[in-house]
Protein backbone atom coordinates (compact mmCIF):
# COMPACT_ATOMS: atom_id res chain seq x y z
CA UNK A 1 0.00 0.00 0.00
CA UNK A 2 1.30 3.44 -0.87
CA UNK A 3 0.16 6.60 0.89
CA UNK A 4 1.50 9.22 -1.53
CA UNK A 5 2.88 12.66 -0.70
CA UNK A 6 1.77 14.62 2.39
CA UNK A 7 -1.61 16.34 2.19
CA UNK A 8 -1.75 20.13 2.52
CA UNK A 9 -4.13 20.18 5.45
CA UNK A 10 -3.80 22.08 8.69
CA UNK A 11 -3.14 20.10 11.82
CA UNK A 12 -1.62 17.02 10.21
CA UNK A 13 0.09 14.69 12.67
CA UNK A 14 3.82 14.65 13.06
CA UNK A 15 5.64 11.34 13.24
CA UNK A 16 4.35 10.66 16.77
CA UNK A 17 0.98 11.69 18.20
CA UNK A 18 1.33 14.25 20.97
CA UNK A 19 0.29 11.71 23.58
CA UNK A 20 3.37 9.59 22.99
CA UNK A 21 5.71 12.15 24.51
CA UNK A 22 3.41 12.39 27.52
CA UNK A 23 3.33 8.63 27.82
CA UNK A 24 7.11 8.38 27.68
CA UNK A 25 7.43 11.04 30.34
CA UNK A 26 5.01 9.18 32.62
CA UNK A 27 6.61 5.80 32.13
CA UNK A 28 10.05 7.17 32.81
CA UNK A 29 8.70 9.04 35.85
CA UNK A 30 10.48 12.22 34.98
CA UNK A 31 9.05 15.72 35.39
CA UNK A 32 9.96 18.61 33.13
CA UNK A 33 12.34 20.57 35.34
CA UNK A 34 14.04 22.68 32.71
CA UNK A 35 13.91 23.56 29.04
CA UNK A 36 17.68 23.01 28.89
CA UNK A 37 18.24 19.25 29.12
CA UNK A 38 21.15 17.17 27.94
CA UNK A 39 22.20 13.57 27.50
CA UNK A 40 22.43 11.62 30.77
CA UNK A 41 25.98 11.42 32.09
CA UNK A 42 25.70 7.63 32.01
CA UNK A 43 25.60 7.58 28.20
CA UNK A 44 29.16 8.44 27.05
CA UNK A 45 28.40 6.98 23.61
CA UNK A 46 26.16 9.93 22.70
CA UNK A 47 26.89 13.47 21.59
CA UNK A 48 24.87 16.35 23.05
CA UNK A 49 21.62 17.51 21.40
CA UNK A 50 22.80 21.00 20.49
CA UNK A 51 25.19 21.46 17.57
CA UNK A 52 25.35 23.31 14.26
CA UNK A 53 23.05 21.94 11.56
CA UNK A 54 22.79 22.70 7.86
CA UNK A 55 19.21 23.14 6.64
CA UNK A 56 17.84 23.57 3.15
CA UNK A 57 14.41 24.76 2.02
CA UNK A 58 12.91 24.07 -1.39
CA UNK A 59 9.44 24.15 -2.94
CA UNK A 60 7.68 20.82 -3.29
CA UNK A 61 7.86 20.10 -7.04
CA UNK A 62 4.46 18.40 -6.79
CA UNK A 63 2.65 21.10 -4.77
CA UNK A 64 3.29 24.84 -5.08
CA UNK A 65 1.58 25.48 -1.73
CA UNK A 66 4.08 23.34 0.11
CA UNK A 67 7.71 23.85 1.09
CA UNK A 68 10.16 21.24 2.35
CA UNK A 69 12.64 22.16 5.07
CA UNK A 70 15.24 19.42 5.41
CA UNK A 71 18.08 18.84 7.86
CA UNK A 72 21.01 18.01 5.59
CA UNK A 73 23.28 17.40 8.57
CA UNK A 74 21.07 14.48 9.56
CA UNK A 75 20.12 13.24 6.10
CA UNK A 76 23.74 13.06 4.92
CA UNK A 77 24.95 11.51 8.18
CA UNK A 78 26.13 7.90 8.37
CA UNK A 79 23.55 6.76 10.91
CA UNK A 80 22.16 3.25 10.61
CA UNK A 81 19.92 1.06 12.75
CA UNK A 82 22.07 -1.33 14.80
CA UNK A 83 19.27 -3.42 16.29
CA UNK A 84 20.83 -6.63 17.53
CA UNK A 85 24.30 -5.35 16.67
CA UNK A 86 25.18 -3.12 19.60
CA UNK A 87 21.86 -1.34 20.18
CA UNK A 88 21.61 -0.54 23.89
CA UNK A 89 17.83 -0.12 23.98
CA UNK A 90 15.74 2.73 25.35
CA UNK A 91 15.15 0.98 28.69
CA UNK A 92 18.07 -0.04 30.93
CA UNK A 93 18.61 -3.77 31.04
CA UNK A 94 16.49 -4.42 27.93
CA UNK A 95 18.93 -3.87 25.09
CA UNK A 96 17.40 -6.72 23.08
CA UNK A 97 14.12 -4.79 22.79
CA UNK A 98 15.73 -1.87 20.97
CA UNK A 99 13.14 0.92 20.73
CA UNK A 100 10.18 -1.50 20.99
CA UNK A 101 9.82 -1.37 24.77
CA UNK A 102 6.82 0.95 24.86
CA UNK A 103 4.83 -0.58 22.00
CA UNK A 104 3.73 1.36 18.92
CA UNK A 105 1.08 4.09 19.02
CA UNK A 106 -1.19 4.16 15.99
CA UNK A 107 -1.33 7.39 14.03
CA UNK A 108 -4.99 6.87 13.15
CA UNK A 109 -7.65 4.21 12.54
CA UNK A 110 -6.38 3.50 9.03
CA UNK A 111 -2.91 2.78 10.41
CA UNK A 112 -4.32 0.24 12.85
CA UNK A 113 -6.50 -1.42 10.22
CA UNK A 114 -3.56 -1.75 7.85
CA UNK A 115 -1.45 -3.42 10.54
CA UNK A 116 -4.37 -5.73 11.39
CA UNK A 117 -4.45 -7.02 7.83
CA UNK A 118 -0.78 -7.93 7.91
CA UNK A 119 -0.89 -9.34 11.46
CA UNK A 120 -3.58 -11.77 10.30
CA UNK A 121 -1.00 -13.43 8.01
CA UNK A 122 1.50 -14.13 10.79
CA UNK A 123 1.81 -17.69 12.05
CA UNK A 124 3.00 -19.32 15.29
CA UNK A 125 6.25 -20.08 13.48
CA UNK A 126 6.91 -16.42 12.64
CA UNK A 127 5.32 -14.65 15.61
CA UNK A 128 6.30 -15.65 19.13
CA UNK A 129 3.13 -14.28 20.73
CA UNK A 130 0.74 -15.51 18.04
CA UNK A 131 -1.47 -17.43 20.47
CA UNK A 132 -1.82 -14.44 22.79
CA UNK A 133 -2.26 -11.96 19.97
CA UNK A 134 -5.00 -13.98 18.29
CA UNK A 135 -6.77 -15.17 21.43
CA UNK A 136 -9.61 -12.87 20.41
CA UNK A 137 -10.14 -10.26 17.71
CA UNK A 138 -7.70 -7.39 18.13
CA UNK A 139 -5.98 -8.94 21.15
CA UNK A 140 -2.65 -7.60 19.88
CA UNK A 141 -3.79 -3.99 20.46
CA UNK A 142 -4.67 -2.09 23.63
CA UNK A 143 -5.83 1.24 24.96
CA UNK A 144 -3.17 2.81 27.15
CA UNK A 145 -3.62 4.93 30.27
CA UNK A 146 -4.00 8.06 28.14
CA UNK A 147 -6.87 6.53 26.18
CA UNK A 148 -4.76 6.04 23.04
CA UNK A 149 -4.63 2.89 20.96
CA UNK A 150 -1.32 1.12 20.53
CA UNK A 151 0.16 -2.34 20.11
CA UNK A 152 -0.06 -4.44 23.28
CA UNK A 153 2.96 -4.57 25.56
CA UNK A 154 3.85 -8.09 26.72
CA UNK A 155 6.55 -8.78 29.29
CA UNK A 156 8.11 -5.35 28.80
CA UNK A 157 8.01 -4.94 25.03
CA UNK A 158 5.74 -4.81 21.97
CA UNK A 159 3.75 -7.98 21.32
CA UNK A 160 5.16 -8.12 17.77
CA UNK A 161 8.74 -8.13 19.06
CA UNK A 162 10.07 -11.70 18.91
CA UNK A 163 12.53 -12.20 21.75
CA UNK A 164 16.05 -13.58 21.54
CA UNK A 165 16.02 -17.35 21.27
CA UNK A 166 12.71 -17.58 19.39
CA UNK A 167 13.05 -20.19 16.65
CA UNK A 168 11.46 -17.89 14.08
CA UNK A 169 14.10 -15.22 14.64
CA UNK A 170 14.52 -12.21 16.91
CA UNK A 171 12.99 -8.84 16.05
CA UNK A 172 9.76 -7.39 14.72
CA UNK A 173 7.48 -10.09 13.28
CA UNK A 174 5.86 -7.53 10.97
CA UNK A 175 9.24 -6.38 9.67
CA UNK A 176 10.29 -9.95 8.97
CA UNK A 177 6.97 -10.58 7.20
CA UNK A 178 7.70 -7.78 4.74
CA UNK A 179 11.19 -9.07 4.00
CA UNK A 180 9.91 -12.61 3.38
CA UNK A 181 7.33 -11.27 0.93
CA UNK A 182 9.75 -8.97 -0.88
CA UNK A 183 8.01 -5.82 0.39
CA UNK A 184 9.26 -2.73 2.17
CA UNK A 185 8.76 -2.92 5.97
CA UNK A 186 6.86 0.38 5.78
CA UNK A 187 4.00 -1.58 4.21
CA UNK A 188 3.47 -3.89 7.19
CA UNK A 189 4.60 -1.96 10.28
CA UNK A 190 2.78 0.82 12.19
CA UNK A 191 3.51 4.30 10.83
CA UNK A 192 5.47 5.30 13.91
CA UNK A 193 7.81 2.32 13.54
CA UNK A 194 8.78 2.69 9.90
CA UNK A 195 9.18 6.47 10.07
CA UNK A 196 11.49 6.46 13.09
CA UNK A 197 14.05 8.04 13.36
CA UNK A 198 12.90 10.49 10.69
CA UNK A 199 10.77 13.24 12.17
CA UNK A 200 8.21 14.93 9.91
CA UNK A 201 6.42 18.00 11.24
CA UNK A 202 4.09 20.57 9.71
CA UNK A 203 3.82 24.33 10.16
CA UNK A 204 1.63 26.82 8.33
CA UNK A 205 3.68 29.96 7.71
CA UNK A 206 2.12 33.35 6.93
CA UNK A 207 4.37 35.34 4.65
CA UNK A 208 4.71 39.14 4.53
CA UNK A 209 2.84 39.26 1.22
CA UNK A 210 -0.19 37.64 2.93
CA UNK A 211 0.30 34.26 1.28
CA UNK A 212 0.52 31.03 3.28
CA UNK A 213 2.73 28.01 2.77
CA UNK A 214 2.80 24.65 4.52
CA UNK A 215 6.36 23.99 5.67
CA UNK A 216 7.05 20.27 5.98
CA UNK A 217 10.18 19.64 8.03
CA UNK A 218 12.16 16.44 7.58
CA UNK A 219 14.66 16.03 10.38
CA UNK A 220 16.27 13.83 13.01
CA UNK A 221 14.06 12.40 15.73
CA UNK A 222 16.39 13.15 18.61
CA UNK A 223 15.78 12.85 22.35
CA UNK A 224 13.87 16.13 22.44
CA UNK A 225 11.37 14.75 19.94
CA UNK A 226 10.05 12.45 22.66
CA UNK A 227 9.22 15.35 24.96
CA UNK A 228 10.80 15.85 28.41
CA UNK A 229 10.80 12.10 29.07
CA UNK A 230 13.09 11.57 26.10
CA UNK A 231 16.07 12.80 28.06
CA UNK A 232 15.65 9.88 30.42
CA UNK A 233 15.67 7.14 27.82
CA UNK A 234 18.49 4.78 28.66
CA UNK A 235 20.08 5.26 25.22
CA UNK A 236 19.13 6.86 21.93
CA UNK A 237 20.67 5.88 18.62
CA UNK A 238 20.56 9.02 16.45
CA UNK A 239 23.17 10.80 18.55
CA UNK A 240 25.22 7.70 19.41
CA UNK A 241 28.60 7.37 17.74
CA UNK A 242 28.19 3.56 17.69
CA UNK A 243 25.23 3.93 15.32
CA UNK A 244 27.06 6.24 12.91
CA UNK A 245 29.22 4.13 10.67
CA UNK A 246 27.04 3.15 7.72
CA UNK A 247 28.36 2.96 4.19
CA UNK A 248 25.36 4.87 2.84
CA UNK A 249 24.06 8.18 4.21
CA UNK A 250 20.52 8.34 5.61
CA UNK A 251 18.98 9.87 2.49
CA UNK A 252 20.09 6.76 0.56
CA UNK A 253 19.40 4.03 3.11
CA UNK A 254 15.98 5.52 3.90
CA UNK A 255 14.96 6.04 0.27
CA UNK A 256 11.64 4.11 0.55
CA UNK A 257 10.61 5.88 3.76
CA UNK A 258 11.60 9.35 2.58
CA UNK A 259 9.80 8.79 -0.72
CA UNK A 260 6.62 7.94 1.19
CA UNK A 261 7.02 11.00 3.40
CA UNK A 262 7.90 13.46 0.64
CA UNK A 263 6.55 12.02 -2.60
CA UNK A 264 8.65 10.93 -5.58
CA UNK A 265 9.37 14.45 -6.87
CA UNK A 266 10.18 15.86 -3.43
CA UNK A 267 12.57 13.03 -2.66
CA UNK A 268 14.22 13.42 -6.05
CA UNK A 269 15.00 17.06 -5.34
CA UNK A 270 16.28 16.16 -1.88
CA UNK A 271 18.71 13.67 -3.42
CA UNK A 272 20.12 16.37 -5.70
CA UNK A 273 20.72 18.71 -2.76
CA UNK A 274 22.23 15.98 -0.57
CA UNK A 275 24.59 14.93 -3.36
CA UNK A 276 25.66 18.55 -3.88
CA UNK A 277 26.42 18.83 -0.17
CA UNK A 278 28.50 15.65 -0.12
CA UNK A 279 30.40 16.78 -3.24
CA UNK A 280 31.58 19.90 -1.45
CA UNK A 281 35.17 19.74 -0.24
CA UNK A 282 34.26 20.94 3.24
CA UNK A 283 30.53 20.42 3.93
CA UNK A 284 29.35 22.73 6.70
CA UNK A 285 28.01 21.34 9.96
CA UNK A 286 28.70 17.60 9.75
CA UNK A 287 26.89 15.41 12.29
CA UNK A 288 29.14 15.18 15.38
CA UNK A 289 28.29 11.50 15.87
CA UNK A 290 29.62 10.60 12.42
CA UNK A 291 33.08 9.08 12.07
CA UNK A 292 35.79 11.70 11.58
Amino acid sequence: MAWGPPQTLSGLPAIYPGGVAKNVAKKLKQSKKSQQRSVPASVPDEVGPDFARAWVEFPDPADDEQLFRCDLTWLTSRWTCIFGQGCQGIVAGRAADGCCSLGAHFSDEEDEQRVAGHAARLTPETWQFHDLGTKKAGAWAMVNEDGERQTRVVDGACIFSNRAGFAGGQGCALHALALREGKEPLETKPDVCWQLPIRRTYDWVDRPDETRVLVVSIAEYDRRGWGPGGHDLHWWCTSATSAHGAGDPVYVSYRPELTELMGVAGYGRLVELCEARLAALLPMAPHPADPA
